[in-house]
Protein backbone atom coordinates (compact mmCIF):
# COMPACT_ATOMS: atom_id res chain seq x y z
CA UNK A 1 0.00 0.00 0.00
CA UNK A 2 2.78 2.39 0.93
CA UNK A 3 3.75 2.10 -2.67
CA UNK A 4 0.71 3.33 -3.85
CA UNK A 5 0.62 5.68 -2.03
CA UNK A 6 4.25 7.25 -3.01
CA UNK A 7 3.27 6.69 -6.18
CA UNK A 8 0.16 8.74 -6.01
CA UNK A 9 2.12 11.86 -4.64
CA UNK A 10 4.90 11.90 -7.26
CA UNK A 11 2.93 11.22 -10.30
CA UNK A 12 -0.12 13.88 -9.68
CA UNK A 13 1.93 16.35 -12.66
CA UNK A 14 1.14 13.83 -15.36
CA UNK A 15 0.26 15.24 -18.83
CA UNK A 16 0.60 12.91 -21.81
CA UNK A 17 -0.76 12.90 -24.95
CA UNK A 18 -4.05 11.48 -25.01
CA UNK A 19 -3.10 9.61 -22.09
CA UNK A 20 -3.42 9.40 -18.22
CA UNK A 21 -3.46 7.18 -15.19
CA UNK A 22 -6.41 6.37 -12.85
CA UNK A 23 -6.07 5.62 -9.45
CA UNK A 24 -8.22 2.46 -9.04
CA UNK A 25 -10.01 2.09 -5.77
CA UNK A 26 -12.74 0.55 -3.66
CA UNK A 27 -16.43 1.19 -2.61
CA UNK A 28 -18.14 -1.65 -0.50
CA UNK A 29 -18.29 -4.39 -3.02
CA UNK A 30 -16.33 -6.27 -5.99
CA UNK A 31 -16.69 -3.03 -8.53
CA UNK A 32 -13.48 -1.41 -9.44
CA UNK A 33 -13.74 2.89 -9.52
CA UNK A 34 -10.94 5.21 -10.85
CA UNK A 35 -10.50 8.72 -10.87
CA UNK A 36 -7.46 10.43 -12.76
CA UNK A 37 -4.46 10.85 -10.82
CA UNK A 38 -3.53 14.41 -12.17
CA UNK A 39 -6.84 14.95 -9.43
CA UNK A 40 -5.24 13.59 -6.49
CA UNK A 41 -3.48 15.56 -4.08
CA UNK A 42 -2.72 12.55 -1.80
CA UNK A 43 -4.12 9.52 -0.59
CA UNK A 44 -3.88 8.24 3.38
CA UNK A 45 -5.42 6.33 5.91
CA UNK A 46 -8.50 7.73 7.39
CA UNK A 47 -7.66 10.14 9.76
CA UNK A 48 -9.69 11.65 13.42
CA UNK A 49 -13.07 12.59 11.87
CA UNK A 50 -14.69 15.72 13.73
CA UNK A 51 -18.35 16.11 12.96
CA UNK A 52 -19.76 19.04 10.85
CA UNK A 53 -22.77 20.30 12.56
CA UNK A 54 -25.79 20.89 9.97
CA UNK A 55 -24.01 19.25 7.20
CA UNK A 56 -25.16 16.02 4.89
CA UNK A 57 -25.15 12.58 5.50
CA UNK A 58 -22.88 12.30 2.78
CA UNK A 59 -20.07 14.09 4.57
CA UNK A 60 -18.71 11.94 7.63
CA UNK A 61 -17.13 14.66 8.96
CA UNK A 62 -14.17 16.84 8.55
CA UNK A 63 -10.24 16.01 9.04
CA UNK A 64 -7.45 18.26 9.76
CA UNK A 65 -5.24 17.55 7.43
CA UNK A 66 -1.47 19.78 6.69
CA UNK A 67 -2.91 23.20 8.31
CA UNK A 68 -6.56 22.42 5.88
CA UNK A 69 -9.92 21.55 7.70
CA UNK A 70 -10.76 19.21 5.03
CA UNK A 71 -14.64 17.84 4.09
CA UNK A 72 -15.19 13.78 3.91
CA UNK A 73 -17.59 13.04 1.59
CA UNK A 74 -18.52 8.98 1.88
CA UNK A 75 -17.90 8.43 -2.08
CA UNK A 76 -20.14 5.05 -2.21
CA UNK A 77 -22.85 7.17 -0.14
CA UNK A 78 -22.61 9.72 -2.53
CA UNK A 79 -23.21 7.65 -5.42
CA UNK A 80 -26.18 5.52 -3.72
CA UNK A 81 -24.47 2.08 -2.86
CA UNK A 82 -23.74 0.96 0.81
CA UNK A 83 -22.18 3.31 3.35
CA UNK A 84 -18.99 2.43 4.99
CA UNK A 85 -19.87 1.23 8.40
CA UNK A 86 -19.02 3.47 10.99
CA UNK A 87 -16.95 0.77 12.83
CA UNK A 88 -14.80 0.39 9.44
CA UNK A 89 -14.58 4.05 8.99
CA UNK A 90 -11.10 4.08 10.93
CA UNK A 91 -10.07 1.33 8.60
CA UNK A 92 -11.01 3.09 5.18
CA UNK A 93 -9.02 5.18 3.35
CA UNK A 94 -9.59 9.02 2.17
CA UNK A 95 -8.53 10.09 -1.28
CA UNK A 96 -7.41 13.87 -1.20
CA UNK A 97 -8.38 15.88 -4.46
CA UNK A 98 -8.65 18.98 -5.80
CA UNK A 99 -11.75 20.00 -8.10
CA UNK A 100 -13.33 23.08 -8.87
CA UNK A 101 -10.91 25.36 -6.76
CA UNK A 102 -11.87 22.97 -3.44
CA UNK A 103 -10.50 20.20 -1.70
CA UNK A 104 -12.41 17.22 -0.44
CA UNK A 105 -11.34 14.19 0.32
CA UNK A 106 -13.48 11.15 -0.74
CA UNK A 107 -13.74 7.95 1.85
CA UNK A 108 -13.71 4.88 0.25
CA UNK A 109 -13.01 0.62 1.18
CA UNK A 110 -9.37 0.22 -0.24
CA UNK A 111 -6.85 1.23 -2.85
CA UNK A 112 -5.73 -0.81 -5.09
CA UNK A 113 -2.83 0.68 -7.81
CA UNK A 114 -2.27 3.03 -10.33
CA UNK A 115 -2.51 2.32 -14.21
CA UNK A 116 -1.59 3.88 -17.08
CA UNK A 117 -3.94 4.33 -20.25
CA UNK A 118 -5.16 5.96 -23.22
CA UNK A 119 -8.16 7.86 -23.42
CA UNK A 120 -9.14 6.27 -26.53
CA UNK A 121 -9.40 3.11 -23.81
CA UNK A 122 -11.94 4.99 -22.19
CA UNK A 123 -15.63 5.65 -23.19
CA UNK A 124 -18.69 7.26 -22.55
CA UNK A 125 -21.03 5.29 -20.48
CA UNK A 126 -23.45 3.32 -22.57
CA UNK A 127 -26.46 5.02 -23.71
CA UNK A 128 -29.12 3.13 -21.69
CA UNK A 129 -27.75 3.57 -18.29
CA UNK A 130 -30.31 7.06 -18.04
CA UNK A 131 -29.33 10.25 -16.69
CA UNK A 132 -29.38 9.66 -13.14
CA UNK A 133 -25.95 7.73 -12.75
CA UNK A 134 -22.73 8.93 -11.58
CA UNK A 135 -20.82 7.90 -14.43
CA UNK A 136 -18.76 10.03 -16.99
CA UNK A 137 -16.82 7.21 -18.02
CA UNK A 138 -16.29 3.49 -18.17
CA UNK A 139 -13.06 1.36 -19.13
CA UNK A 140 -12.11 -2.25 -19.25
CA UNK A 141 -8.74 -3.95 -17.47
CA UNK A 142 -8.16 -7.59 -17.20
CA UNK A 143 -11.52 -8.07 -18.33
CA UNK A 144 -13.16 -6.23 -15.15
CA UNK A 145 -15.15 -3.06 -15.52
CA UNK A 146 -13.83 0.05 -14.47
CA UNK A 147 -16.22 3.07 -13.44
CA UNK A 148 -14.92 6.76 -13.49
CA UNK A 149 -17.33 8.59 -11.58
CA UNK A 150 -18.78 11.96 -12.14
CA UNK A 151 -16.99 13.18 -9.37
CA UNK A 152 -18.72 17.33 -10.16
CA UNK A 153 -22.16 16.05 -10.77
CA UNK A 154 -21.32 14.48 -6.67
CA UNK A 155 -20.42 17.85 -5.84
CA UNK A 156 -22.98 19.68 -6.93
CA UNK A 157 -25.44 18.01 -4.94
CA UNK A 158 -23.09 17.90 -1.97
CA UNK A 159 -22.09 21.80 -2.26
CA UNK A 160 -23.90 22.95 -4.94
CA UNK A 161 -22.04 25.97 -6.65
CA UNK A 162 -23.50 29.16 -7.73
CA UNK A 163 -23.89 29.31 -11.33
CA UNK A 164 -25.86 32.14 -11.96
CA UNK A 165 -23.98 35.35 -13.36
CA UNK A 166 -24.22 37.81 -11.01
CA UNK A 167 -26.07 41.52 -12.12
CA UNK A 168 -22.95 43.03 -11.69
CA UNK A 169 -21.31 41.63 -14.40
CA UNK A 170 -24.65 41.24 -16.37
CA UNK A 171 -24.97 45.53 -16.40
CA UNK A 172 -21.48 45.37 -18.20
CA UNK A 173 -23.04 43.32 -21.63
CA UNK A 174 -26.27 45.72 -21.56
CA UNK A 175 -25.01 47.62 -24.12
CA UNK A 176 -23.53 44.99 -26.31
CA UNK A 177 -25.51 43.31 -28.94
CA UNK A 178 -24.62 39.42 -29.28
CA UNK A 179 -27.34 38.29 -31.00
CA UNK A 180 -25.85 38.48 -34.49
CA UNK A 181 -22.00 36.81 -32.60
CA UNK A 182 -21.26 33.34 -33.98
CA UNK A 183 -22.55 30.49 -31.26
CA UNK A 184 -19.52 29.03 -28.92
CA UNK A 185 -18.33 25.48 -28.10
CA UNK A 186 -18.67 24.25 -25.35
CA UNK A 187 -16.92 20.50 -24.52
CA UNK A 188 -17.49 18.67 -21.37
CA UNK A 189 -17.94 15.08 -20.72
CA UNK A 190 -19.79 15.91 -17.22
CA UNK A 191 -23.86 17.27 -17.94
CA UNK A 192 -23.31 19.09 -14.73
CA UNK A 193 -20.88 21.33 -16.32
CA UNK A 194 -21.88 21.25 -19.40
CA UNK A 195 -25.52 22.74 -18.21
CA UNK A 196 -23.38 25.28 -15.77
CA UNK A 197 -21.87 26.50 -18.95
CA UNK A 198 -24.26 26.88 -21.42
CA UNK A 199 -26.38 28.69 -18.38
CA UNK A 200 -23.50 31.48 -17.93
CA UNK A 201 -22.98 31.94 -21.52
CA UNK A 202 -26.49 32.16 -22.17
CA UNK A 203 -27.29 34.48 -19.78
CA UNK A 204 -24.91 37.09 -21.58
CA UNK A 205 -26.97 36.66 -24.69
CA UNK A 206 -24.60 34.07 -26.58
CA UNK A 207 -25.76 30.56 -28.48
CA UNK A 208 -24.28 27.29 -27.13
CA UNK A 209 -23.67 24.26 -29.25
CA UNK A 210 -22.08 21.37 -26.94
CA UNK A 211 -20.55 18.00 -27.60
CA UNK A 212 -19.31 15.28 -24.97
CA UNK A 213 -15.67 15.03 -25.89
CA UNK A 214 -12.74 16.01 -27.89
CA UNK A 215 -13.53 13.37 -30.90
CA UNK A 216 -17.61 14.26 -30.86
CA UNK A 217 -15.80 17.91 -31.00
CA UNK A 218 -13.07 17.49 -33.48
CA UNK A 219 -15.64 15.74 -36.02
CA UNK A 220 -17.75 18.58 -35.50
CA UNK A 221 -15.16 21.36 -36.74
CA UNK A 222 -14.08 18.90 -39.60
CA UNK A 223 -17.83 18.87 -40.39
CA UNK A 224 -18.02 22.50 -40.50
CA UNK A 225 -14.81 23.26 -42.81
CA UNK A 226 -15.14 20.41 -45.09
CA UNK A 227 -16.11 23.28 -47.48
CA UNK A 228 -12.35 25.17 -47.05
CA UNK A 229 -14.60 27.53 -44.98
CA UNK A 230 -12.67 28.34 -41.75
CA UNK A 231 -14.39 27.13 -38.35
CA UNK A 232 -14.30 30.91 -36.89
CA UNK A 233 -16.72 31.34 -40.08
CA UNK A 234 -19.09 29.40 -37.93
CA UNK A 235 -17.90 29.27 -34.32
CA UNK A 236 -16.68 32.58 -32.25
CA UNK A 237 -14.81 29.89 -29.81
CA UNK A 238 -14.45 26.81 -28.05
CA UNK A 239 -14.24 25.86 -24.49
CA UNK A 240 -13.08 22.64 -23.47
CA UNK A 241 -12.87 20.34 -20.63
CA UNK A 242 -9.73 18.26 -20.15
CA UNK A 243 -10.56 15.39 -19.06
CA UNK A 244 -12.54 13.59 -21.72
CA UNK A 245 -13.36 10.13 -22.93
CA UNK A 246 -11.97 8.99 -26.48
CA UNK A 247 -9.99 11.83 -26.92
CA UNK A 248 -9.02 14.53 -23.93
CA UNK A 249 -8.42 18.38 -23.80
CA UNK A 250 -4.99 18.36 -24.90
CA UNK A 251 -5.41 16.22 -27.88
CA UNK A 252 -8.27 17.79 -28.90
CA UNK A 253 -6.20 21.50 -29.62
CA UNK A 254 -3.30 19.59 -30.69
CA UNK A 255 -5.74 18.36 -33.72
CA UNK A 256 -7.13 21.73 -33.94
CA UNK A 257 -3.99 23.77 -34.41
CA UNK A 258 -2.69 21.65 -36.44
CA UNK A 259 -5.61 21.75 -39.02
CA UNK A 260 -5.36 25.06 -41.25
CA UNK A 261 -9.13 25.51 -41.48
CA UNK A 262 -9.43 25.10 -37.65
CA UNK A 263 -6.10 26.53 -36.26
CA UNK A 264 -7.73 30.17 -36.04
CA UNK A 265 -10.48 29.24 -33.74
CA UNK A 266 -9.63 30.74 -30.57
CA UNK A 267 -10.38 27.83 -27.58
CA UNK A 268 -10.01 27.82 -24.17
CA UNK A 269 -9.69 24.88 -21.86
CA UNK A 270 -11.81 25.26 -19.14
CA UNK A 271 -10.89 22.67 -16.20
CA UNK A 272 -11.66 21.49 -12.52
CA UNK A 273 -7.77 20.40 -12.77
CA UNK A 274 -7.01 24.09 -10.85
CA UNK A 275 -4.75 22.86 -7.92
CA UNK A 276 -1.54 20.74 -10.15
CA UNK A 277 -2.29 22.17 -13.18
CA UNK A 278 0.82 22.76 -15.14
CA UNK A 279 0.14 25.81 -17.25
CA UNK A 280 3.43 25.11 -19.78
CA UNK A 281 0.98 22.34 -21.28
CA UNK A 282 -1.53 24.99 -22.43
CA UNK A 283 1.25 26.81 -24.44
CA UNK A 284 2.35 23.19 -25.38
CA UNK A 285 -0.19 22.22 -27.02
CA UNK A 286 -1.33 25.84 -28.42
CA UNK A 287 -4.50 26.69 -26.47
CA UNK A 288 -5.40 30.04 -26.24
CA UNK A 289 -6.55 30.56 -22.45
CA UNK A 290 -6.77 28.22 -19.77
CA UNK A 291 -9.11 28.80 -16.48
CA UNK A 292 -9.81 26.14 -13.32
CA UNK A 293 -13.59 25.55 -13.35
CA UNK A 294 -16.04 27.23 -12.11
CA UNK A 295 -17.06 31.03 -11.19
CA UNK A 296 -19.44 32.07 -13.13
CA UNK A 297 -18.45 35.69 -13.00
CA UNK A 298 -14.91 34.66 -13.87
CA UNK A 299 -16.16 33.33 -17.04
CA UNK A 300 -18.85 35.13 -18.17
CA UNK A 301 -16.32 38.04 -18.12
CA UNK A 302 -13.24 36.37 -19.67
CA UNK A 303 -15.71 35.00 -22.29
CA UNK A 304 -16.63 38.87 -23.03
CA UNK A 305 -13.69 40.23 -23.63
CA UNK A 306 -12.48 38.10 -25.67
CA UNK A 307 -15.54 38.27 -27.88
CA UNK A 308 -14.90 42.55 -27.69
CA UNK A 309 -10.89 42.00 -28.72
CA UNK A 310 -12.17 39.97 -31.40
Amino acid sequence: MAGVLDSVNQRTQLVGQNRLELLLFRLRGRQIYGINVFKVKEVLQCPRLSSLPNSRPVVRGVAHIRGETIPIIDLGMAIRVPPIPAEEVPNSFVIITEYNRKTQGFLVTGVDRIVNMNWEDILPPPKGAGKDIYLTAVTKLDDKLIEIIDVEKILSEVSPLEDSVTEKVLSRNEEKDRGSTLPILVVDDSAVARRQIERCISAIGMDVITKNDGKQALDFLKELTADGSKATDHISMMISDVEMPEMDGYTLVTRCKSDSNIEPLYIMLHTSLSGVFNKAMVQKVGANDFMAKFSPDELAERVMDILDQA
